[in-house]
């Protein structure tokens, strides 16, 4: 099969071509929009990731350059029209789960650095500073967790803060029997959100989770929490979390995901203005901690990316697609 690949980086040629023995691959370093679009002629297949906004007009575009499946390197699905490819008989398929324990050892590493401040050591020891004002963090034995969302991230990340010591209370429309073994507690959003030291995000975008943190849930939140998100951006309203954080009801923010990344994150723009100012604003807080969405990005999480891609493309090749990956069957 060819597959024109969107929004390519080294690693990504990295990974497909060792796992690869079958597929015609083609790397685009281009974002998938409609004028890109044209690139993918001739290809059976194309492969996109979390920032490729594959719109209706889009997905008509690429059924009729003939495209037949649409193969996302990644979980989340918001960015597709998922009618529109039903409408035109377009299948669609994803890796809902190459490595949980990826993003939640991510959300934990931003709660460690935004806590000891180990970012700050880092550059004052470098600079002949071995100071330690302005380095106290707190214990994070016996604090109280919240975890929205308990999927496979979010229940790796609950288990691991079960290892910390601490007391984790959870929200999922669909509570985990294994999770609640273990002791973690499930309970209404906002009894978490206001019992809660530390929050951490690990649920899908979806209509009713758009701005989930909002200036009223906010005012929920016990002051001076943390918050950590490391799913989807438009799981947070960044302007009622500047101004939370401002007044300081808010103590502290980690995040690997932004609302607007799609224009910034993946892409080097060390000698560019950045004409977000919103982010401007957050990276102006000494207790903002921000990452470029790397939550995913180790050995192992990568592997099971291409992996489970290619074989995505395989299935559908042979008519024999994974229920467990395919969104729209075509």
């Amino acid at each position: 099969m060819k597959v024109s690949f969107f929004s390519t980086k080294s690693y990504d040629r990295d990974f497909f071509e060792r796992f690869n023995t079958s597929h015609e691959i083609i790397f685009f370093d281009t974002h998938l929009s409609l004028e890109s679009a044209l690139l993918a002629k001739g290809s059976d297949a194309v492969c996109v990731f979390v920032n490729d906004q594959l719109t209706s007009e889009i997905i008509y575009k690429l059924h009729e350059l003939g495209i037949k499946i649409i193969a996302l390197r990644c979980a989340g699905f918001n960015n597709v029209v998922l009618d529109t490819a039903q409408k035109l008989g377009i299948a669609v398929v994803r890796v809902p789960a190459y490595s949980p324990q990826a993003v939640a050892e991510h959300a934990v590493a931003l709660i460690m650095t935004l806590n000891r401040k180990t970012h700050k050591a880092y550059n004052r020891v470098r600079e002949g500073n071995f100071s330690l004002e302005r380095l106290t963090g707190f214990d994070i034995y016996g604090k109280t967790i919240g975890v929205i969302g308990t999927g496979k991230i979010g229940n790796a990340f609950a288990r691991i803060m079960l290892g910390f010591g601490c007391k984790v209370l959870a929200h999922d429309l669909y509570p985990s029997a294994d999770l609640e073994a273990l002791g973690v507690s499930y309970v209404s959003q906002n009894e978490l959100l206001s019992s809660c030291h530390i929050i951490s995000l690990h649920c899908p975008l979806t209509p009713e989770t758009q701005h989930l943190i909002s200036t009223d849930t906010l005012r929920l939140m016990k002051h001076n929490a943390m918050l950590i998100n490391t799913s989807r951006g438009g799981l947070v309203n960044t302007k009622a979390v500047i101004n939370a954080l401002k007044t300081g009801q808010l103590g502290y923010l980690g995040i690997d995901v932004y609302e607007q990344e799609a224009d910034l994150f993946f892409k080097d723009l060390s000698e560019y203005v950045i004409q977000d100012d919103m982010l401007l604003r957050l990276m102006s807080f000494p207790n903002v901690l921000i990452t470029a969405h790397q939550g995913f990005f180790t050995e192992e999480a990568l592997s099971e990316i291409a992996k489970v891609t290619l074989q995505n493309l395989s299935d559908f090749e042979s008519g024999n697609l994974n229920p467990a990956t395919t969104l729209v069957g075509g």
